[in-house]
């Protein structure tokens, strides 16, 4: 079932940036519903709100490292019962695959969700936020039961 998750997930990221690129002009906005929620090519050559712009080698070693510490979780994950660890580090590890692939092919990550009140976002960097939040979540159920 993991695999399914992390493939479903990786498919649709690179699927929506594809035709984000494909179909958006860099930099411009499409409102879908105006003011609150449109659509924004942007290029993303550093993190969450743009920090650390131009430092794609750290980036891809910071993937990397992400990447096997999650497998490491998940080949242990049996240990924790809570079924919520094992679908939180799912889903960091198919958003953390999403944007790698992107820094690798391109050098910075393909953003376009534009809620206007937050930084662009997609598909790679929601699987990322909601696997940290239920891991957090996970991480204390699991504690407070012990």
């Amino acid at each position: 079932m993991a695999v399914i998750i992390v493939l479903s997930i990786l498919l649709a990221d690179q699927l929506s940036k594809f035709l984000a690129d494909k179909y958006l002009i860099l930099n411009n906005t499409v409102p879908l519903v105006n003011g609150i929620f449109h659509l924004t090519l942007v290029h993303n050559r550093g993190a969450a709100f743009g920090i650390l712009r131009n430092q794609l080698p750290f980036f891809i070693i910071v993937s990397f490292i992400a990447i096997i510490l999650i497998i490491a979780g998940l080949k242990n994950s049996g240990k924790n019962k809570f079924p919520l660890y094992k679908l939180s580090l799912n889903l960091m590890l198919a958003g953390i695959l999403g944007n790698l692939i992107d820094r690798l092919l391109f050098g910075y990550v393909i953003d376009f969700f534009d809620f206007k009140v937050w930084p662009v976002f997609n598909i790679a960097d929601s699987a990322i936020t909601i696997g940290a939040i239920l891991f957090g979540y996970s991480v204390l159920k699991t504690d407070m039961n012990r």
